[in-house]
């Protein structure tokens, strides 16, 4: 079975907007800033620079997670949401929440960055994982009916 890339792209774009509103006003951004601990003049010059690159490689970025995900979605034979669902936890838990915890054990990161960071990846990856299962199922479903 291929990779479709079609909902690759979909879940990439979703967690892509997902990590746009998780940290924006509406939810942790305030949070994050004062975690942070930018001053009111730090937070004006990161604003005034934008942030067009980092867009764009957050962007790549998901698209490389959804990705490698779809092929672990392929690979565990997920049939259903909530195995697709236990993919993405298992990744997550396996690979994010670990490796991300050196930052705050050796680089002396704020736990709370580290905790929201990593909550928007688990919400993420159970998407992504829901949504690349669903497709997936979709897709094979539909290969049966082919002559």
């Amino acid at each position: 079975m291929k990779i479709k890339y079609t909902a690759v792209v979909v879940a990439a774009l979703g967690y892509w907007v997902l990590g746009a509103l998780w940290y924006s006003p509406l939810l942790f951004a305030s949070r994050f800033i004062e975690l942070m601990r930018w001053t009111p003049e730090q937070l004006a010059a990161v604003q005034a620079a934008g942030a067009g690159k980092e867009i764009a490689v957050a962007l790549l970025n998901s698209l490389l997670i959804a990705y490698v995900l779809a092929h672990f979605v392929r690979y565990v034979g997920a049939e259903s949401v909530p195995e697709g669902m236990k993919t993405g936890f298992w990744l997550w838990l396996g690979f994010v929440l670990t490796t991300n915890l050196d930052a705050v054990l050796f680089e002396s990161r704020p736990l709370g960055l580290y905790l929201i960071s990593s909550g928007f990846h688990l919400v993420g990856f159970l998407w992504m994982g829901a949504l690349l299962t669903v497709w997936r199922r979709s897709e094979v479903r539909g290969m049966a009916y082919q002559t």
